[in-house]
Formats: structure tokens, C-alpha cells, sequence
């Protein structure tokens, strides 16, 4: 059969170490670009949708954490409190990867409106839940829904936009979720003061109804799914099993779970043992759930390890700022929300700073580099700044820096894999890298709690009345700036691990269309 790739090309497999039976999936597998390619006008109403979903999911989590106590108050069950936020989050990550596959199957619109409706069928319910049971049961469900609106998004923006322009759709993203981040809490105190605590479930639904709309007239163009479409139940069950178990050992640890009782013990070993019977079951599968050769890719490996570990620096890390901002410089909660926001700035505008420098040159390492490394810089002036109790004038600048290179890691991360995979892959691919940046979070939360818990432990402070108020004995406030810093220097030494990850990725040409790089014209 006649070679029909420009001269110089390689096969995908030869490139990134995917096999070549993957490399060489048949053109028609590829959308069409060029006459058949999606209008600006048609991405743009699509993106819109996009937007409406994003902006849903983010809201919903911000807007509940501020009710929380207003619930507990009603419904009782201030032990099982937490169970609210956990449940969510267990069945959103754990589901990620299957949303991908599934729409490698059989398309992304229908994927994205099954993940659409069951959010909102979890609002209905968890909007009528009567005790903190059913709230907890149904906002798994919401959560079951809410773990495909993140990937499908950003597996939908990598079938219609080409990876050179995919940068600014990537930043307009991320103001999404700083806006979110800020507007959530207010939003979310308001609807519980003017209405009731029920009604933050419920206003998912004009919302959801127009991201239906919307995608109902703007998402036409068929997806071309791989002709294969065996679901793999199986591989399906022990990967969310596995996933949950050893969720649960992060959510629950040292927390209801000491970190040495049985119940760690049981859940890490049953965790180990489903996670090992996966993986002998996708080496046999022929259409598994999570193909082998993701990881046989060089770049979709370091590009998830690095995304990982930016995430857990910086959820472990971020997570502390109002803690520092209220207890050590007894700011008040709405003032240290708004000290935040340097953070949010720094990831907006670096990541549409990004967008147009990778539409100008079409490379994503050096910016790879460049943020995680200004982030690594951040942190260690975070750490001093707190360490030797600096003012705010040097705190606040250094939360932009820190911003301003996260902004430029995260869009890197998505676009450098969607470049790289098969077109058959490109759903399983982006939604399993969003599963690991979930789950480095989930690690970065549990693991800086841990660290301050341990220096909070080893000072006797847990024992002096627990948190500070301004009032406190300062030798008590110091106890917990000493042990917030030594938070920052763990994300500090987190981000750094991945910047030196950074180095060993390959760099792949971003294309002008949306088809992986190397592949032949249609």
C-alpha cells in the first residue's frame, strides 16, 4: 500500500511509542476539516455551551460548600457533614475515564446529554432531600453526572478547534472557573439567605435547560465514533471500584479513618487487589475501557504526571490561604476572599497570554516550563513570606506569580496530549488526564491537611484549644504560620518534581487543524 504521509512525517506510533496498529487508524476516523469543518460561528455558539456547562459544574461546588452550614443546621448530621462534599467528588472522578471511552464509542453529544441530565436529576433530588442520608445519596448521583461535563468539554473543544487556536478556548475556560471560585460563595449565601438552602440545587435547572438548547442546535456535526462499540462492563466496574477504594482512603483518612486503624488497611489493600485484577483485565481485553497504550505514550505519561502533581501543589497549598489569611493575620472571611484573588487574576490572564503566544509560535513546552517553573518560585516566596510573617505587600505579588504559572500549566498539559493521541483515543485520552488532575487535587488536600495536622501535633497546638482567633496567644498563632509555611515549602518541592518531569517531554508540532499531528489529509 502506497505511503500517502508528507515526507519527514512519521507514524504516531514511531513518534510518541503508541503502537502502530493505533497510529494508523483509518483517515475516515478523522473529522474533516476544510469545507466540512465547523464554522468560527458554529464553534463559537458551541464553546458558548461549553461555557454554560463548565460554569454549572464549577458553581454547583462553591455554592454548596457555602451552604453547608445552613444544611447541617436544618437536617442535623454535623458528624456526617462532610459526606456532602465527599460523595460528590468520589463519583465525579471516579467516572471521568469511562465518559471519555464511551464517547470515543458512540459520540460525544450523546455522552455530554446523558452527563447533563443526570447532574440535573441529582440537583432535583438533592434539592428535596428530607435528611442528610438521601442529601448524601443524591449528591452522589449529581456527582455520577458531573464527572463527564469537565472532559467532554475538553474533548469537544479538541474535535472542532485546531491545537494552535485551542489556547484561547482553554483560557476563556479558566476565567471560567476563577470567576466561579469568586462569585460561587457570594452567589451561593445569597440564594440560602433570600430563599433556602434547597433552592442551590435547584437553579441548576433553567441552567442546564439552556446548555440543552444550545447544544441541541449547535452540536450537529457527527462525531465519527470508532467503529467498535463492545462495551467493557467489566473493566468498567473494577475501575470505578478500584478508583472510589482508594478515594475513600483520601477523603477519609486521618480524618473519620486514623491513617494506621483497620479500616485504611482493608481499603488499600482492596484497592491494590481490584487495581491489580484491571490491569490484567485490560492487557486481555480488545476493546477495554482504558486502553494499555495511553501509557505506552511518553508524552501522555509525563503530561498526566505533571498535571497531577501541579494540581496537588496547588489545591494543597490554595486550600490554606483563608486558613492564613483569618487565623494568622485575623483578616475577616469576606476580606480574605477578596486577598485571593491575585491568585484567580494570575491564572486568567496568563492562560490568554497563552492562547495568543500558542497561535503565534505552536509550541506548549516552553510555557510548560516557564509556569511550572515561576510557580515553583512562588511557592519557596510564599513559604518565606509566611515563615518570617512579611507583609501583604509581598504575599499578594507572590500569589500572582503563582497564579500567573499555574495559568500557563494546565492548558499546556490538555492541549499537548489532545495533539499527540489518535483521534480514537483523543476522548479516553483527555478525560483519563482530567482523572489524574482530579485526583492529584484529592492527594494535594489530604496530604497538606496531614502536614499541618503532623506540625500542629508535634507543637502541642491541638491540644491549646485548637483554631486561633486574633486574640489567641501569639506564640499559639506563630505555632500555625510556621506550620502553614511548611505547607508551602511541600507544594514548593511538589511543582519541582514536576518541572524536572517537564523536561523529558517530547514536543510534537501543534497542527492548524483539528487532526492529531503527522495525520494525512482526508
Amino acid at each position: 500500500m502506497t505511503d500517502h504521509r508528507p515526507a519527514g512525517s512519521e507514524p504516531r506510533g514511531a513518534a510518541e511509542g503508541m503502537p502502530d496498529e493505533a497510529a494508523a487508524r483509518p483517515a475516515a476516523a478523522t473529522p474533516r476539516d476544510g469545507a466540512d469543518g465547523p464554522s468560527r460561528g458554529e464553534i463559537r455558539i458551541v464553546f458558548l455551551g461549553l461555557v454554560i456547562v463548565l460554569g454549572l459544574a464549577a458553581l454547583d461546588q462553591s455554592i454548596v460548600a457555602t451552604a453547608l452550614p445552613r444544611i447541617v443546621g436544618e437536617l442535623g448530621g454535623m458528624a456526617h457533614l462532610s459526606w456532602v462534599v465527599t460523595a460528590y467528588v468520589l463519583a465525579s472522578t471516579a467516572t471521568m475515564p469511562l465518559y471519555g471511552k464511551l464517547s470515543d464509542q458512540y459520540g460525544r453529544k450523546p455522552l455530554l446529554y446523558a452527563a447533563i441530565v443526570i447532574f440535573l436529576i441529582g440537583s432535583v433530588l438533592s434539592g428535596a432531600a428530607q435528611n442528610l442520608f438521601e442529601l448524601i445519596l443524591f449528591r452522589a448521583v449529581q456527582g455520577l453526572g458531573a464527572g463527564g461535563l469537565l472532559p467532554l468539554a475538553q474533548i469537544i473543544i479538541g474535535d472542532i478547534v485546531p491545537p494552535r487556536e485551542r489556547g484561547r478556548r482553554q483560557g476563556a475556560i479558566a476565567a471560567v472557573f476563577a470567576v466561579c471560585s469568586v462569585v460561587g460563595p457570594v452567589l451561593g449565601g445569597v440564594i440560602t439567605d433570600l430563599l433556602s438552602w434547597h433552592w442551590i440545587f435547584y437553579v441548576n435547572l433553567p441552567i442546564g435547560a439552556l446548555a440543552l438548547v444550545v447544544f441541541d442546535r449547535a452540536l450537529r456535526r457527527p462525531h465519527h465514533p470508532a467503529q467498535q462499540r463492545r462495551v467493557d462492563y467489566l473493566g468498567a466496574a473494577l475501575l470505578t471500584a478500584g478508583t472510589t477504594t482508594f478515594l475513600l482512603v483520601l477523603a477519609l483518612g486521618g480524618t473519620e479513618w486514623p491513617w494506621a486503624s483497620p479500616e485504611v488497611a482493608v481499603a488499600t489493600v482492596t484497592g491494590l487487589v481490584l487495581t491489580a485484577l484491571f490491569v490484567l483485565h485490560i492487557l486481555r481485553e480488545p476493546e477495554p475501557v482504558l486502553p494499555p497504550e495511553l501509557f505506552r505514550s511518553r508524552l501522555f505519561v509525563i503530561a498526566s504526571g505533571a498535571l497531577a502533581l501541579t494540581t496537588m501543589g496547588m489545591m494543597g497549598s490554595g486550600t490554606f490561604f483563608p486558613l492564613f489569611f483569618q487565623v494568622v493575620m485575623d483578616i475577616n472571611p469576606s476580606m480574605s476572599g477578596f486577598l485571593t484573588g491575585p491568585l484567580m487574576l494570575g491564572v486568567v490572564l496568563s492562560s490568554f497570554v497563552n492562547g495568543r503566544l500558542l497561535l503565534r509560535y505552536g509550541r506548549y513546552k516552553p510555557a510548560l516550563t516557564v509556569g511550572l517553573a515561576t510557580a515553583a518560585l512562588a511557592f519557596a516566596a510564599l513559604s518565606f513570606c509566611v515563615a518570617t510573617s512579611q507583609t501583604l505587600s509581598l504575599i499578594e505579588p507572590a500569589m500572582f506569580a503563582l497564579g500567573s504559572g499555574l495559568g500557563l500549566v494546565m492548558p499546556n498539559a490538555t492541549i499537548a496530549v489532545q495533539n499527540a493521541l489518535p483521534f480514537a483515543n483523543r476522548g479516553v485520552g483527555t478525560a483519563t488526564l482530567a482523572f489524574f488532575r482530579s485526583l492529584g487535587g484529592l492527594i494535594g488536600v489530604t496530604g497538606a491537611g496531614a502536614i499541618l495536622a503532623q506540625r500542629l501535633h508535634i507543637t502541642g497546638a491541638l491540644g491549646k484549644g485548637g483554631m486561633p482567633t486574633g486574640a489567641a496567644d501569639p506564640a499559639l498563632i506563630d505555632v500555625y504560620r510556621q506550620a502553614i509555611a511548611a505547607v508551602f515549602v511541600s507544594g514548593t518541592f511538589i511543582v519541582a518534581i514536576a518541572l524536572i518531569a517537564v523536561v523529558f517531554l517530547p514536543e510534537l508540532p501543534l497542527t492548524g487543524d483539528t487532526r492529531p499531528a503527522g495525520k494525512p489529509a482526508s
